[in-house]
């Protein structure tokens, strides 16, 4: 049984902060591990980020001077959305051609409940919020929506294509539904 401390220390993980929140210092959820963020000043236009062994923002200096914790938030979310596309894109090359399991285009999107979906024709749609899990999370989530590509329905035929793909997917569902509610809060 989980203790209310570790309870709280997971939602932080994965949780929602306040815009004001997002300053030099803090830690940055990715791929399953907390980054620290570092602000730096920049003649930008707009606030920018990159990430290495941590997260850089290099915000304009017109915002240096004034609150600029939501600006760094959205450029996070951009960030983040692209990342996610890089990653989903490489788990589909890895897993596509095994089955023939193509999909007609793949989007990266904000969803409030679902972590991804397979359209009528074969649409690949990924929540972006799965970078924040560790790796082997997000690769389960599009290699079941691979799956849905040919098979539309959650059979047993569905799993043991999904198993041929990924042998131990089970501890990544089991992941998913124990910390999903705390990755959907997103940043």
């Amino acid at each position: 049984m989980q203790t209310l401390a570790n309870m709280e220390a997971k939602s932080h993980l994965y949780g929602r902060r306040m815009p004001s929140d997002y300053k030099h210092g803090v830690d940055v959820p990715f791929q399953g591990k907390q980054y620290q963020l570092a602000v730096r000043p920049s003649t930008l236009k707009r606030v920018k980020i990159e990430f290495s062994d941590a997260f850089v923002a290099h915000v304009p200096d017109a915002l240096v001077a004034r609150e600029h914790g939501d600006d760094i938030r959205k450029a996070l979310i951009r960030w983040m959305k692209t990342t996610s596309k890089l990653h989903v894109e490489q788990f589909v090359n890895i897993h596509a051609d095994k089955r023939q399991l193509f999909p007609r285009s793949i989007k990266i999107k904000t969803q409030k409940s679902r972590w991804g979906s397979c359209g009528i024709y074969n649409d690949i749609n990924i929540n972006w919020v799965l970078i924040m899990a560790p790796p082997e999370v997000l690769e389960y989530v599009v290699v079941h929506e691979l799956c849905h590509i040919q098979v539309k329905n959650h059979s047993r035929h569905f799993w043991a294509l999904v198993a041929e793909h990924l042998p131990s997917y089970q501890q990544q569902r089991h992941w998913l539904k124990k910390h999903g509610s705390h990755l959907m809060m997103g940043l």
